[in-house]
């Protein structure tokens, strides 16, 4: 009898311990991702993906060797197959800023503009997009020539340039839908 009754007592206990475990397990999990620390470039290339303008096809293994130059870099660019290359730029949060800035020039001369920036929640922490279209709207946010240009001076350290690409990629609170203007599931708050 006393042994029935301590078999029932666990069998309750575990029924309640193990989700409460698991949950335990998988909140501490994320906060130890959540602070991941950056790689240097050394063990950690930067992987560079995107597109550029069909206008430079003739000249593009040039203009890759161009995008790449910077050094810390792998270059996986296409030529986009039709019309002008999106304005989209992405940037991972453990890419240095001379990477990101030369990156940016580069796509400004080679694709069709920056004009919006994708936030850095939904991007690989090495890798940077050029003219990607892989991105939904909500998730990014657009920006103006002075923003872009906040961007690329040269005085920026990693860390403030990072901290101003996350405040210039926060999406608006409202998106349009079908005409509506419904709220943006897309945004994540910077870390």
């Amino acid at each position: 009898m006393r042994y029935k009754k301590e078999q029932l007592l666990l069998e309750h206990l575990m029924k309640r311990a193990i989700p409460v475990l698991m949950i335990l397990v998988l909140v501490g999990a994320s906060l130890v991702f959540a602070e991941e620390k950056c790689e240097s470039v050394d063990k950690k290339s930067i992987k560079i993906e995107g597109f550029i303008s069909k206008s430079y096809r003739k000249q593009r293994k040039q203009v890759f060797q161009e995008f790449g130059e910077i050094g810390s870099t792998r270059v996986a660019l296409r030529v986009y197959p039709m019309g002008e290359t999106s304005k989209v730029i992405a940037v991972g949060r453990c890419v240095p800023v001379y990477i990101a800035q030369h990156i940016i020039k580069k796509s400004m001369q080679y694709s069709t503009g920056v004009e919006s920036l994708v936030q850095q929640q939904f991007i690989h922490t090495h890798w940077m997009g050029v003219g990607v279209t892989m991105f939904d709207e909500p998730s990014q946010q657009i920006v103006s020539a002075e923003q872009v240009q906040q961007l690329l001076q040269q005085d920026l350290s990693d860390e403030e340039f990072h901290k101003l690409y996350r405040k210039m990629s926060i999406p608006n609170e409202l998106t349009p839908y079908f005409g509506l203007q419904v709220p943006n599931v897309k945004i994540a708050k910077p870390n």
